[in-house]
């Protein structure tokens, strides 16, 4: 299978200032992208997975990077190294999505192994490594592989999507 995939990060913004006779303004605008040809190298990526997912009250689950995930077509996928990342908590959530520090073998190579981000309702984060980059972001099967997401609460369920883009080499 071939796949072709590109993520971007974007900020636009503009900051004004009404004068006496004019408004003084600074624009800003700022975009990062990478988009990746079919394959294992830098540059390249050859695996995808996407999903919408929920979580009880205060449950959580480990995302197996390295050969328990599977593709839109049911094919299982073991990720190498991770090229791109998204994860977005639904905005209709009461409790945080917790991103990070699997109890155990955790993908460290973003958040280390005990690091963590919240997404409070409605926010993402997204992590694009560059074409360039040959090593990009690591995974250990077996070893350094599962990306936890927890509900940060009791009471309410928590749904988030994601989306990894990476390589099986």
């Amino acid at each position: 299978m071939a796949l072709t995939s590109s993520m971007s990060i974007a900020a636009n913004a503009v900051l004004s200032n009404p004068l006496d006779l004019t408004t003084g303004e600074a624009p800003l605008s700022v975009r990062r992208a990478s988009a990746f040809a079919t394959g294992t190298g830098a540059g390249k990526a050859d695996r995808v997975f996407s999903d919408r997912r929920s979580l009880a009250a205060s449950a959580s689950e480990d995302l197996d990077l390295a050969g328990v995930l599977t593709d839109a077509f049911g094919a299982t996928i073991t990720f190498a190294r991770v090229k791109g990342l998204i994860v977005t908590a639904a905005a209709t959530n009461t409790n945080n999505v917790v991103v990070g520090a699997a109890s155990a073998t955790p993908w460290a190579a973003l958040l280390s192994a005990t690091g963590t981000l919240t997404l409070r309702p409605g926010a993402s984060m997204c992590v694009v490594a560059g074409v360039a980059d040959a090593v990009t972001y690591a995974v250990g099967a077996g070893t350094a592989d599962l990306l936890k997401i927890a509900n940060s609460g009791a009471g309410s369920t928590v749904s988030y999507d994601v989306v990894v883009i990476g390589a099986s080499a």
